[in-house]
């Protein structure tokens, strides 16, 4: 059985669950983590013999990037109720981040085994280890698929996870076509305009001009927050864990506090246009102090503490405007393998432009454009990191990349995949193991399907 969690003394004096997570989840939308922390260690314990809520409870540690927490209260659930598959499914989730693949693995066989029209689990599992001729699902996956006829959501979580085990196998022909279908049905049931997010990026570029950016406050020397960022898939968590593996940096994760100390900053904005304008006028010293304030409350117990948001890339202008201690390391992927990357991943929320080629052709053309502006706004002021030179010169490229940090080297920055500390992105099995290049020039196993954005890039005059 888990063990019960020890007496808090900020123990919630109203015994009401709901209204514990009500005031958990005001805290932490107003950056006050330790409230929120205090509050949900306090409700814990009332809710310890209650699986349901141990699950809820579990939930708001998740989006905390609190994977300990998250596990300890998954595995009480699943003690309380072991055939509860949302519970043991959670455990799951909770496994990877903490790196425990095989205890994931089997909690997803059970989940499967229990309730094989759970698609989530079908595709998480795929995703936990490489597919081998000795050991795949690739025969379950289809009968599982010609199971579920029409099902939109099985073609979707089934189809990726069958197109990333043939792919593994070596059987490209197949995993792309599978993909298509997949993807296909992912993109036809989002509501998005790719020519949205290409206005917003352009509005961006033109508030934070080159003329509005002299005025940036030049750069510190000082410990601050490291700013990791980049298109999704572009190696952002494989920089992360580097430079989190020394011993004066500590990585928050994904977090959203940027944006969230921008958006109350800035006040009640109509719309997107309407909060970049607002931007660009609002108090940016102000800013850089609710975000230094919202993330020290996060408790990172290092000097250095990475933010790897990927697209905080949007906001480049904005954090050399508000954090002149900041340092802002820009991940680049190729063209094309960076694109492919994004395009096979099913992502559990976010980046909608992801499951067209179209779409992504349209968005990677106008990050090019945000990129090349920051670039020459802001000349010397990021720190960019080809993931393809990383490969080929891991030492020689993490050298440059902690130097440029303004930190001293450690050795234990070439063992990155021995960091144990928790990691909860799409990456989080890949950056446990050893640096490769098996995905260096994959897209090339599919051009014949890629062509359509390879011309795209092509026109725009991207190198693929």
């Amino acid at each position: 059985m888990t063990a019960r969690p020890a007496a808090s003394a900020a123990r919630d004096r109203s015994g009401d669950f709901d209204a514990g997570l009500s005031r958990a989840r005001e805290a932490a939308v107003r950056g006050r983590y330790g409230e929120a922390r205090a509050v949900l260690a306090a409700i814990e314990e009332l809710a310890w013999d209650d699986a349901h809520a141990l699950r809820r409870l579990a939930e708001y540690h998740g989006h905390m990037n609190r994977p300990v927490e998250a596990e300890r209260c998954c595995a009480r659930a699943v003690d309380l109720a072991p055939d509860d598959g949302r519970a043991r499914y959670d455990l799951a989730a909770a496994s990877i981040a903490l790196g425990r693949i095989d205890a994931a693995e089997a909690h997803f066989d059970r989940v499967i085994a229990d309730n094989p029209h759970d698609w989530d689990a079908w595709a998480n599992r795929s995703t936990l280890r490489r597919a081998t001729l000795e050991r795949n699902h690739v025969v379950a996956l289809e009968d599982a698929l010609a199971a579920a006829g029409g099902d939109a959501e099985a073609r979707i979580a089934l189809g990726h996870a069958l197109a990333k085990e043939l792919e593994d196998l070596g059987d490209h022909d197949r995993a792309f076509a599978v993909l298509k279908a997949a993807a296909d049905a992912r993109r036809a049931r989002l509501s998005y305009r790719v020519a949205d997010d290409v206005d917003t990026m352009a509005a961006i570029a033109s508030a934070f001009s080159a003329a509005r950016l002299r005025d940036a406050p030049p750069p510190s020397a000082g410990p601050g927050p490291i700013f990791v960022l980049g298109l999704p898939r572009s190696g952002t968590t494989l920089v992360d864990r580097i430079l989190s593996s020394h011993s004066k940096v500590a990585s928050l994760g994904e977090i959203q506090d940027f944006a969230l100390a921008l958006i109350e900053g800035a006040g009640q904005a109509q719309g997107k246009a309407d909060l970049i304008r607002r931007s660009a006028a609002m108090d940016h010293a102000a800013l850089g102090r609710a975000y230094r304030t919202r993330i020290a409350e996060r408790d990172p117990g290092a000097p250095f503490a990475i933010d790897k948001t990927p697209l905080n890339f949007l906001y480049i202008g904005l954090i050399a405007l508000a954090l002149p201690d900041a340092r802002i390391v820009h991940v680049r992927r190729g063209a094309m393998d960076g694109c492919y990357a994004m395009y096979k991943t099913l992502f559990r929320m976010g980046y909608p432009f992801s499951y067209d080629l179209g779409d992504l052709a349209a968005y990677r053309i106008a990050y090019e454009r945000l990129m090349a502006h920051w670039r020459g706004a802001l000349p010397g002021r990021m720190v960019e990191i080809d993931y393809e030179a990383l490969i080929a010169d891991q030492e020689g490229e993490s050298r440059r990349l902690v130097a440029a940090c303004g930190l001293d080297w450690e050795e234990a920055c070439l063992d990155f995949h021995r960091n144990p500390t928790p990691v909860a992105t799409a990456s989080a099995v890949q950056v446990r193991a050893p640096i490769h290049d098996r995905s260096v020039g994959l897209w090339r196993r599919y051009e014949t399907g890629l062509v359509p954005l390879a011309d795209a890039l092509g026109k725009a005059g991207i190198a693929l």
